[in-house]
């Protein structure tokens, strides 16, 4: 095997750490020179005016168009209140236990007859922060929606808030929130296809419990019908139990973006997030989402080149009890190319040094930059592998030795 390595070169804080990592095989034939003309990449054609496929694994953008245009999600929205409310109960400040009063507002507001999507919840109603987010995903509830906004911050005015600073602090630079559930509000609810890959990358990275406990429920069974038999809803997912895979995440559907859905799906390893959008009717966006599915697992195929917990390089830190600390895979990162692709790759481990104490295990320091032969980089994050606390006066001391003699 050929093995390439980048140089090391820094500047501003910014490192470009040097990685010697195995390169797949040329097929050139022996003895001549290896060759990087650009990568043929498979077709994909499609009428959807916004669609985006990204490979969660490599970071590889598969396919995309209209990526960056601004629409309104719909129901889509209620990602975004899920990932705040996991990220409250993963931080221990929300237990899943924990029971919110349906009020007599929410009720009216939200009830079947006038609030769309519903999981038929009752005034005055107890339920539990589990069986709202059950209802919030699985059968789309608004009314789940209104009930978790105003049990977490009294109104759903200010959970939008709380949904907007999430927003900023994933990178989604072109989303807008005006309501938990994404039901018309005069044109202030805007994503972008992209923001949305963000949001779905980060839910199923940060809360991997969270999403394999909610995301993929077949059916909802909540209240009674009036005859007093038990309400059973299925779940919305149009691909749930249809593609191989498929475990999420939720649809939308408003007049100016038609039908839309933002999905993932798991096989061999690999974990593909899609947003279709602008389609013009239910049948057409699962068809569109089994197909751009099929062409991202079939078309192109990812190889490991670090497994998950392998080390890829230290970071400096700085006034730190230790000097420096390991970054790593929290999953498997693999490279995503065409089927049969016979080129190689270059990787960089790009982050922002010293890091300044403390450090936690598991935030986010540096990023994986994989160039493969005749492609777009491709970016993978990577994480710290332990805790480095802040050190004392000796702890910085040792550090300074450490990097005077170029320990």
């Amino acid at each position: 095997m050929r093995r390439r390595t980048i140089l090391e070169r820094s500047g501003a804080g910014l490192v470009l750490a040097a990685l010697a990592l195995a390169v797949a095989p040329s097929a050139a034939p022996a003895g001549a020179a290896p060759t990087h003309a650009p990568a043929s990449r498979p077709l994909y054609t499609t009428q959807a005016p916004i669609v985006m496929l990204k490979d969660l694994d490599s970071g590889a953008i598969l396919f995309e168009r209209g990526a960056d245009k601004r629409f309104a999600p719909a129901s889509m929205a209620k990602v975004m209140t899920a990932y705040v409310v996991l990220d409250l109960i993963d931080s221990g400040k929300l237990s899943r236990d924990k029971r919110f009063t349906v009020s007599e507002a929410t009720w009216k507001k939200w009830n079947g007859s006038n609030g769309g999507s519903t999981m038929f919840l009752r005034a005055g109603e107890t339920v539990s922060v589990d069986e709202l987010l059950k209802g919030l995903i699985t059968v789309s509830g608004n009314d789940a929606a209104a009930a978790l906004a105003v049990g977490v911050d009294g109104s759903e005015e200010a959970f939008v808030r709380r949904m907007n600073d999430m927003a900023a602090t994933l990178g989604m630079t072109s989303s807008r929130f005006g309501t938990p559930n994404g039901w018309p509000d005069g044109g202030v609810t805007k994503v972008s296809a992209a923001d949305l890959i963000t949001l779905a990358d980060r839910l199923i990275r940060d809360h991997p419990g969270g999403y394999a406990r909610y995301f993929s429920i077949p059916k909802l069974q909540h209240g009674k019908a009036p005859d007093g038999t038990p309400i059973v809803q299925p779940n919305r997912n149009p691909i749930l139990g249809r593609f191989d895979g498929a475990d999420g995440l939720k649809t939308g559907h408003t007049a100016e973006a038609g039908y839309c859905f933002l999905g993932s799906a798991k096989r061999g390893g690999r974990r593909l997030i899609m947003v279709v959008a602008g389609m013009k009717s239910e049948k057409a966006r699962r068809d569109e989402a089994e197909r751009l599915m099929t062409w991202g697992f079939e078309a192109w195929e990812g190889r490991e080149i670090v497994p998950a917990g392998g080390k890829v390089g230290r970071l400096d830190v700085g006034q730190g009890a230790q000097p420096s600390v390991a970054a790593e895979a929290a999953i498997p990162v693999r490279m995503t190319v065409p089927k049969g692709f016979a080129g190689g790759f270059r990787a960089t481990m790009r982050a922002r040094a010293p890091l300044a104490a403390p450090v936690a295990r598991g935030s986010r320091i540096a990023e994986l930059v994989v160039a493969p032969d005749g492609l777009p980089p491709q970016v993978t994050p990577l994480f710290a592998a332990n805790d480095v606390g802040k050190g004392g006066w000796f702890d910085r001391a040792r550090t300074g030795l450490y990097r005077l003699a170029g320990w």
